[in-house]
């Protein structure tokens, strides 16, 4: 079968089934019944959105028990914010309603209709995906970090024509004993290097075996390791989950051994370039790596932890270039052509601004002041480094992360913050942390990520917690997504081995609907064994808080969300984004190992105040039968949004909006016809009804493209 044809083929399928699940996803308009009748409210518009409090408007409509048509208004409420970023859902709970105002009624009853929203809402929320939140957000007010000083210097970008795989060491290779063996193991690197006691080293993923005189090669492949290290590589392979799923390739890859940041380009064989409708772009197609070329200039490009890389040749130099910068070309790429996942890091397309957007929504969760624990250890006694610039000291001797503030200790972990008189405890959970100085912390800190979690409220049971994907080494730049700093953490050397979160080596790449994906450039068996037998990376917490690696006390190696992606992936009906796996049957990406969401580690889990505690006990239901096209406006005016056009309501009834010429207003979903003319009455403005009305529908549309069950 083709290749366009397969890949049309597996996303048709992907899609439908997304489709398929629908009747599951969250709908609107949803209902609340009271004491004085049935409360509609139609998809919430939000005004503002800091850390988890949602100041937003919602047109409702309000049916009372004594029957007769229903009343149209508007209102306005406050509310806090719990999201699930893994399932897609955000519960808008707390709900304090503030200002409703109802065009249809002006007379006295309109006290009694107020009366009668505030009183649904005490022990009541609103669910929303977050899809269809993200895209609200648009017009919103949502506070932005801005970002600064983060290294864009490239890393080492090696090319190869054959399948291979990067054998990556933090620095200079080191080696520790293997307790109960005569061998010594490579303990700064994720894979199974083994030293014996003739300096000869040995790799394997599990299947394969290379031998090498030198830890940094050459790396040869060998059907004649050692029996005794077989027999205790296959037990740890049996041990291991991801291992045994794995079919591994006949032929065994090249082994590019690198010990300073590094980056490895494969091609099966020559670069395929392949022309991209317009004529201007072409781009390799057998390959795992977003590698482009423009054609009016010759440069190329490559696309390498989310950022943009830029020379006339594989030798360099590569140049970075800000997503801002890159030619026009870059945004016309077809959604449905084989690279339109790209768009997602091209700034100003829709899949960008789409990413910006659900950056600026925090992952939440209450925490139980009593359950919640923490233990922090150290490599003998604690060591504190000052951060230059800040009154903040950070601990480098342990898995943990821990700051030492005006003669205070905290520490994060798992997106909780605790505090302590002493760095070894014991440990509560904080209820307010010095942010203002923890948000001096630089990027060139391995703590940096510390500054995107937050404490947004307590009472005396229950802390609100939350972090922005920053706090995961995600950062917008640019009006992209990045990952990671750019800088270089030199890891802790005592008795134990504490590496610190890295940017380059790990084949990163992103997905709308997983996050940050990792693999490297050939097959995850090296990874899984290395997971799976104990000592160096596995046994010492090597990648970081975190940082894309699940994190909160050095939790690696696990990876977020990996998935078969790679070039990126919109997930659409068409959409041949799926560059990827196509090294004859390559596997080169991980697969999942814990929840996206932090806050439902196994570990974490127990930590989580219960709905009974947090008086999230009920919800409203879907209104059945009520289509989700009603409209308010920062004024209080209502309309609807018809097949045939725009109506406005007005003196209980609805009026075809119509323009000062009388022609009907058929309104327009179109991003380009969004200006902001009044129709016939001034309480109609055609630009900001549109506006909300294409993002409705665009959070709708990514609603349904979502797989269910497969969300960062």
């Amino acid at each position: 079968m083709p290749f366009g044809s397969a890949v049309r083929t597996s996303f048709l399928t992907l899609a439908l089934c997304a489709i398929a699940v629908t009747a599951q996803a969250i709908t609107w308009p949803q209902q609340i019944d009271g004491d004085e009748g049935s409360l509609t409210i139609y998809q919430p518009q939000p005004e503002s959105l800091e850390g988890n409090r949602l100041t937003a408007r919602a047109a409702i409509s309000l049916e009372l028990k004594g029957g007769g048509e229903p009343t149209f208004g508007a209102m306005w409420f406050e509310s806090r914010l719990s999201t699930d970023k893994r399932q897609g859902t955000v519960e808008i709970l707390e709900i304090d309603v503030t200002k409703v105002t109802w065009p249809d009624s002006k007379d006295a009853g309109e006290q009694r209709l107020m009366q009668a929203v505030q009183a649904a809402f005490p022990e009541q929320g609103l669910s929303i995906s977050l899809e269809r939140l993200s895209a609200s957000l648009e017009t919103a007010e949502i506070s932005r970090k801005s970002l600064e000083d983060l290294n864009n210097d490239p890393p080492d970008i090696k090319f190869i024509e054959e399948k291979a795989v990067l054998l990556v060491y933090d620095g200079e290779p080191r080696f520790g004993d293997v307790d109960g063996t005569s061998y010594e193991r490579a303990l700064n690197t994720p894979f199974v290097v083994v030293r014996d006691k003739r300096n000869s080293y040995f790799l394997s993923d599990g299947t394969h075996w290379y031998a090498a005189s030198d830890a940094m090669g050459p790396w040869a492949p060998t059907d004649k390791p050692p029996a005794d290290l077989m027999k205790m590589l296959e037990e740890a392979k049996r041990s291991s989950e991801d291992s045994a799923e794995e079919t591994p390739d006949s032929e065994p890859p090249k082994v590019v051994a690198a010990a300073r940041p590094t980056e490895l380009i494969v091609t099966a064989g020559k670069p395929n370039w392949i022309a991209l409708q317009g004529g201007e772009l072409l781009y390799v197609d057998n390959t795992e790596t977003p590698w482009l070329r423009y054609l009016p200039t010759g440069n190329m490009y490559l696309l390498l932890s989310g950022r943009w890389y830029r020379s006339k040749s594989n030798a360099g130099p590569w140049t970075f270039v800000p997503s801002t910068e890159l030619p026009d070309a870059f945004a016309k790429i077809p959604p449905a052509s084989a690279i339109g996942g790209l768009r997602t890091s091209v700034a100003g397309t829709e899949e960008a601004e789409e990413a910006m957007l659900d950056a600026a929504i925090p992952q939440t969760a209450p925490v139980d002041r009593k359950r919640a624990t923490l233990k922090v250890e150290y490599d003998g006694k604690p060591k504190f480094e000052a951060i230059p610039g800040t009154k903040v000291s950070y601990a480098v001797n342990t898995g943990a992360q821990v700051l030492l503030i005006d003669k205070r200790y905290y520490a994060a972990d798992n997106g909780v913050w605790f505090e302590s008189d002493n760095p070894t405890g014991p440990w509560a959970v904080a209820e307010k942390v010095p942010e203002a100085e923890i948000a001096k912390i630089p990027p060139s800190s391995p703590v940096y990520n510390l500054t995107y979690v937050h404490v947004f409220e307590s009472t005396p049971e229950v802390v609100y917690v939350g972090y922005y994907p920053g706090y995961l080494w995600s950062f917008p730049y640019y009006g992209v997504p990045v990952y990671g700093t750019g800088w270089y953490y030199p890891p802790y050397w005592g008795s134990f081995y504490y590496p610190r979160p890295p940017t380059w080596g790990f084949h990163v790449g992103y997905n709308p609907w997983t996050g940050w994906n990792f693999g490297v450039s050939w097959t995850n068996g090296f990874f899984s064994l290395g997971i799976a037998w104990g000592g160096g990376y596995g046994a010492y917490r090597p990648w970081g808080c975190c940082g894309g690696w699940y994190g909160g006390g050095y939790r690696g190696p696990t990876f977020i969300n990996t998935g078969d992606i790679n070039i990126g992936n919109n997930i659409n009906i068409g959409n041949q984004t799926n560059i990827g796996n196509r090294l004859e049957g390559s596997g080169s990406r991980l697969k999942d190992r814990e929840p996206a969401n932090l806050y439902q580690r196994a570990d974490s889990r127990e930590r989580l105040a219960s709905r009974e505690a947090t008086g999230e006990l009920r919800t409203s239901r879907t209104a059945s039968q009520k289509l989700n096209n009603v409209y308010a406006d920062r004024d209080g005016n209502i309309a609807r949004r018809l097949d045939s056009g725009w109506e406005t309501r007005n003196g209980s009834k609805w009026n075809s909006a119509k323009d000062r010429a009388g022609r009907s207003n058929l309104g327009s979903s179109s991003s380009r016809d969004l200006g902001s003319s009044n129709f016939g009455s001034s309480n109609f403005n055609r630009g900001d009804f549109n506006r909300a009305h294409n993002m409705r529908s665009r959070g709708a549309r990514r609603e349904m493209r979502r797989p269910r069950g497969r969300f960062r």
